[in-house]
């Protein structure tokens, strides 16, 4: 009998199966290309020091460079990490899902949390939250905050190939689609608007709020008793809104509304107009209610499921005294169907 050889030929190239394969080693070669022109030798214009930057067309391609590196550094906790784990615990194909998508934004949450922490302590955005508005328009930033915001729009931006990448379902494209577009239109408006302190702070409230969600899912993942984390999560959830809505209304609402500067000019970067900042407080507050929708939506279903097993353990419950009952009066001389049970059988005819 013939031993079954084990098909190990390779997808065609620039197949489907062979671009979500070698993905990982397709971007880092577009990536090296920006590497190599950042290597080769340009004539210096300025030789005068930088401490503060501005937004700009330029940022296109910074932000193109890191969604790169987004990629790259997916696939690298993906396939070292969370796979590896994946394959000790025997996950379904659910929770395999779940896993890798905690996994993936608890690491990313983790960082950002503490990388914009950090800037609002080096900056003293939370000793005076006056700063948040004083002085608008905030053009110029710093540099790690002008970073942090290149990084975050590469980052979001990078979750949407991720979809073909990791073969995500069709059911669950539109909802990844929402949330993705909602961090990219929040980020890219801060940024643009030169709202980028309120957009910083608002960031690392939500961002902590999301960790805490993530954290819980992963020990939930590793022992279904574990589920104080959610509990923990749902009152930061419910603090983490109104503290955006209190923060969002006293900064855009009262702040840059009794602000000497006033008007619209671009050239100087100054939105501070009537009708950009009810845009921006329509926005952050429907945001804000879609998000309590989904959240109350989610904590009905875990009721309901919850309310579903312990209606099943108290029904199991009777049918187990009930078999019990049965197999001891079978012992002491009576059978399920009424008969005399073997042993009283034999004392009789004795």
């Amino acid at each position: 009998m013939g031993i079954k050889k084990k098909n190990t030929k390779n997808p065609p190239v620039l197949s489907h199966e062979f671009v979500i394969q070698n993905h990982a080693d397709i971007v880092s070669c577009v990536a090296m290309v920006f590497l190599l022109g950042l290597i080769l030798p340009w004539e210096s214009q300025s030789e005068t020091a930088v401490n503060h930057f501005h937004h700009g067309i330029k940022d296109l391609a910074t932000v193109f460079f890191y969604m790169l590196v987004a990629i790259i550094l997916h696939a690298i906790i993906q396939e070292y990490v969370l796979d590896k784990i994946n394959r000790k615990m025997h996950f379904s194909k659910t929770k395999h899902s779940k896993f890798n998508e905690s996994g993936q934004l608890g690491v990313f949450y983790l960082f950002s949390f503490g990388w914009g922490t950090s800037i609002l302590l080096n900056e003293h955005f939370l000793s005076n939250p006056v700063n948040l508005w004083e002085g608008y328009p905030h053009l110029l930033m710093p540099f790690q905050m002008k970073f942090f915001y290149i990084c975050q729009l590469g980052y979001w931006l990078h979750a949407l190939p991720e979809l073909y990448f990791q073969k995500t379902k069709k059911e669950d494209i539109p909802r990844q689609l929402v949330y993705i577009s909602l961090y990219l239109v929040h980020i890219a408006g801060a940024y643009v608007l030169n709202m980028n302190r309120l957009g910083l702070v608002l960031l690392v409230l939500h961002y902590f709020v999301e960790l805490v969600f993530h954290i819980s899912r992963l020990v939930y993942f590793s022992n279904e008793s574990r589920q104080t984390g959610f509990t923990v999560w749902a009152v930061l959830f419910v603090l983490g809104r109104l503290l955006t809505l209190s923060l969002s209304v006293l900064t855009v609402g009262f702040g840059l509304a009794t602000s000497e500067q006033q008007g619209f000019d671009m050239a100087a970067g100054n939105f501070n107009v009537l009708l950009v900042r009810i845009t921006v407080l329509a926005a952050i507050c429907l945001s804000q209610a879609f998000m309590m929708w989904k959240f109350i939506n989610f904590q009905l279903r875990r009721w309901r499921e919850q309310r579903q097993t312990l209606t099943l353990k108290k029904k199991q419950a009777p049918a187990k005294s009930k078999s019990k009952k049965e197999k001891t009066n079978g012992v002491n001389g009576v059978t399920s169907n009424g008969a005399d049970s073997p042993r009283v059988k034999k004392e009789k005819s004795s």
